[in-house]
């Protein structure tokens, strides 16, 4: 039975191991075209990622239950605030059910239209975040007009390139 457990156990975190790597060898690299992907928005409307392009576009993954994700949320805003010009934001709720995040994005203030909730048992499975190689949340990529992944980005870092944008024009 011991050794039953044992080999149970080495297969588990060999699966565990395949899974990350596949993820991290496999998923958009940077400077490479943002993957495509298409989508129901929270308000029922249809969406495919593809049709943002013209702008930069800040993909920022999140969840309810994300204390980290929470912190971050009030500068995700102010964001949104000052750049909605220049910025379209997106964010993908990862979530095991959807109520949760309702109550969250509403105290949290967002009101930006892309939003979108993707429920499963295990979070990090959404087709999305795999797609973006995201193995941790919070997550943000910045996506310039072209549609060109610049990488995973920290909120100065996107102040920096849209600061630079607005004195380039």
């Amino acid at each position: 039975m011991k050794r039953l457990f044992r080999f149970l156990i080495i297969i588990a975190v060999l699966f565990v191991i395949m899974f990350y790597l596949n993820i991290k060898f496999f998923s958009a690299k940077e400077g490479k075209q943002a993957p495509d992907f298409a989508a129901t928005l929270v308000d029922k409307t249809a969406f495919r990622f593809s049709d943002l392009k013209g702008k930069y576009v800040l993909l920022d993954f999140w969840g309810s239950w994300c204390a980290p994700c929470r912190r971050e949320n009030p500068m995700l805003v102010e964001l949104h605030k000052k750049y909605s010009d220049k910025l379209i934001i997106v964010t993908v709720a990862l979530e095991k059910d959807s109520l949760s995040w309702k109550k969250a994005s509403k105290k949290d203030g967002f009101v930006w239209k892309h939003q979108i909730v993707h429920q499963n048992k295990f979070v990090l499975l959404s087709p999305i975040a795999r797609a973006y190689g995201v193995t941790e949340i919070p997550a943000k990529f910045l996506i310039n007009p072209k549609g060109k992944l610049k990488g995973r980005v920290s909120f100065s870092e996107v102040e920096q390139v849209l600061s630079q944008e607005l004195e380039a024009n």
